[in-house]
């Protein structure tokens, strides 16, 4: 089988993968689909959603020379979106518009209860009978998978063949990603990962995380530490891979050694010039 989904396709093979997160919009999506990422989150959580503009940015991700040297279909680098929605707020529709543009995967903010999670799952899986193999999670994605097969480079029959979650079903393209970033979630982590099958991964949400603790941002406070690793623990008992969503050149061998599988480490823009330059001109 040829994987297409390049993030699934390192955690099959037992390897960290690496993404980022990004704005939409074409100046990211040529940067980002000439790095070596495996895959993009492109950020609709705290910037607006907008459906059209994620719908070209996919498209600006495509790189002919890229897809012929890979040898698959589809961009060379995975992207994925989180929505805005948090995890309780059910909104279905907006997996399904971003499945249907042709991302390969959703990232669920604060995801709390493993009926959340249900329900994360089965906004990404197409329906079919309950006799059906597979059937749980019960799937409620509405049909319409002309943009996303394009996308896709495959027709319609082999998207549908490949439009379903992994690990759950093997030939599964798509990743569901649930963050757990407060403390109902590390609570319930357990019963989502016994209960709920098709997960594909858990994203630390260690900002809101830090947050509810009491201490913003403070990533290295004792307790911020603690929660993050009882997060690891129980992802890594079910053998769920689990993401650390900000990894810098100080903290990736820590981050790496914690057991965290999918690092999303961003470029950093420099100003050196600017500041040598500055100084040299005489000016502060």
């Amino acid at each position: 089988m040829t994987r297409m989904n390049a993030i699934i396709r390192a955690l099959e093979q037992g390897q960290t993968a690496f993404g980022t997160f990004a704005p939409a919009g074409m100046e990211s999506a040529q940067w980002v689909s000439a790095a070596a990422y495996d895959g993009v989150i492109y950020e609709m959580e705290h910037r607006p959603w907008d459906p059209a503009q994620l719908r070209d940015t996919l498209q600006y991700m495509l790189n002919r020379k890229q897809i012929l040297k890979a040898g698959v279909p589809g961009s060379a680098v995975t992207p994925i979106v989180r929505i805005p929605a948090n995890g309780g707020e059910m909104n279905q529709w907006m997996a399904k518009q971003a499945l249907d543009m042709g991302a390969f995967g959703v990232v669920w903010p604060h995801v709390s209860t493993a009926d959340q999670a249900y329900n994360a799952v089965a906004a990404c899986r197409y329906p079919r009978r309950s006799t059906a193999p597979l059937y749980e999670p019960q799937g409620i994605r509405g049909d319409s998978p002309g943009t996303a097969s394009t996308f896709w480079g495959i027709d319609t029959k082999e998207y549908y063949r490949k439009a379903d979650v992994w690990p759950l079903a093997p030939e599964g393209e798509i990743l569901v990603v649930l963050m757990i970033e407060d403390l109902m979630g590390i609570e319930n982590l357990e019963e989502m990962l016994t209960r709920v099958k098709g997960i594909g991964a858990v994203l630390i949400g260690e900002g809101d995380l830090s947050q509810e603790l009491g201490f913003p941002r403070e990533y290295e406070h004792p307790e911020v530490v603690e929660k993050m690793a009882e997060i690891v623990r129980i992802c890594t008992a079910h053998n769920v891979p689990v993401g650390h969503p900000h990894v810098g050149s100080k903290n990736v061998e820590a981050v790496i050694a914690k057991g965290f599988n999918i690092l999303l480490a961003s470029p950093v823009r420099s100003f050196a010039a600017l500041d040598a330059g500055r100084k040299l001109a005489g000016r502060t």
